[in-house]
């Protein structure tokens, strides 16, 4: 009796961790395994460095990308709210260091302000699309990407805006703070001010209630396409930051900066239990699954595994992870 009762224990608790960080934490154990056989290298405290300074960006914009999947959508043109902040920043503070050449941070200042604006635009436009005209997030995210993709080429010709004030890539590309890289520390402060939008304010709790059910929000007097229209607005300014730190990492502003992220920031809150459902989501879980993305690209480089081949294998871990999502929302709903 003793001995069925510890062997439903055993089964049960990889049940209970699954319901409640969702795929993750198996996906990470395998990877691990099986990256730390292909490459002895992987787990050096080197190597770990490099995977948490470059998941900085993709970070980031999951952070927002969460936001949107738990208000009850998804949002596919972060990677061209990314280009499109860099152009404009770019050429804004290019334009600003003619008129300022001395004022070397009130142009860093400027430039930066014009990116987040352009961002702030195009979430606004997001949101009302979804919120007040009800168009699918799909279609509408999907629109607005096409729309930033055409004016970030139009705009740049194709070509990168370069003359960009050194303060800028040598502060925010290459800087340190204590020894900790000034993209990282950003990404800290971030992640510490949405798991206290979402845990501890009354904002967050409107954002999983109309994602968990929007009628029944509706009736408990929240404003529910005010919380759209803002979660859309936040998710495109963190994909801005993300663009102004790309952007000071390559030194120019670029209309290709972002191209797979979107599917990667989808990806990363997927495998960190956030639901396609709305509803159900935690900053850590998706901290740790963008983490887990890139950490899984650096495995496969090291593992010498061509990128064509990455595309793939990431494409398949996003379909197993809805597919897993599925299965975790039924036992959710079973209780």
């Amino acid at each position: 009796m003793t001995e069925a009762k510890s062997s439903r224990g055993l089964v049960s608790l990889p049940l209970r961790l699954f319901v409640k960080m969702g795929v993750l934490p198996f996906f990470l154990l395998i990877a691990v395994l099986v990256f730390a056989i292909l490459s002895p290298n992987f787990l050096s405290l080197q190597n770990l460095m490099n995977v948490a300074r470059q998941s900085v960006y993709l970070v980031l914009v999951s952070l927002g990308q969460m936001l949107v999947l738990i208000s009850g959508g998804f949002d596919l043109s972060v990677g061209t709210v990314i280009a499109l902040a860099s152009v404009i920043s770019a050429m804004a503070m290019v334009k600003a260091a003619g008129i300022f050449p001395d004022a070397v941070w009130l142009v860093i200042l400027l430039g930066a302000l014009a990116g987040f604006g352009v961002a702030l635009v195009l979430g606004t436009i997001n949101g009302i699309g979804v919120a007040v005209f009800e168009v699918s997030p799909f279609i509408m995210t999907l629109g607005v990407s096409s729309i930033g993709t055409g004016l970030a080429l139009f705009l740049t010709g194709g070509v990168p805006v370069s003359g960009l004030p050194f303060a800028f890539a040598d502060t925010f590309g290459f800087g340190r703070i204590l020894g900790t890289p000034v993209p990282v520390v950003i990404a800290l402060v971030a992640i510490l001010g949405m798991w206290i939008f979402m845990a501890r304010t009354r904002a967050g709790a409107r954002v999983y209630a109309v994602g968990g059910n929007i009628k029944a929000a509706h009736l408990s007097a929240i404003n529910t396409r005010q919380v759209l229209v803002q979660v859309y607005a936040i998710c495109a300014l963190l994909a801005a930051l993300t663009g102004l730190l790309l952007t000071a990492r390559v030194e120019s502003g670029e209309a290709n900066l972002g191209g797979t992220i979107a599917m990667e920031s989808i990806a990363a809150c997927v495998i960190a239990g956030v639901s396609l459902r709305g509803g159900i989501g935690r900053v850590e879980n998706v901290v740790l699954g963008a983490f887990f993305i890139i950490l899984m690209q650096n495995g496969m480089n090291l593992a010498q595994i061509s990128s064509y081949m990455q595309m793939v294998l990431i494409g398949l871990l996003l379909v197993l992870a809805v597919i897993f999502d599925q299965l975790r929302y039924r036992l959710i709903v079973k209780g």
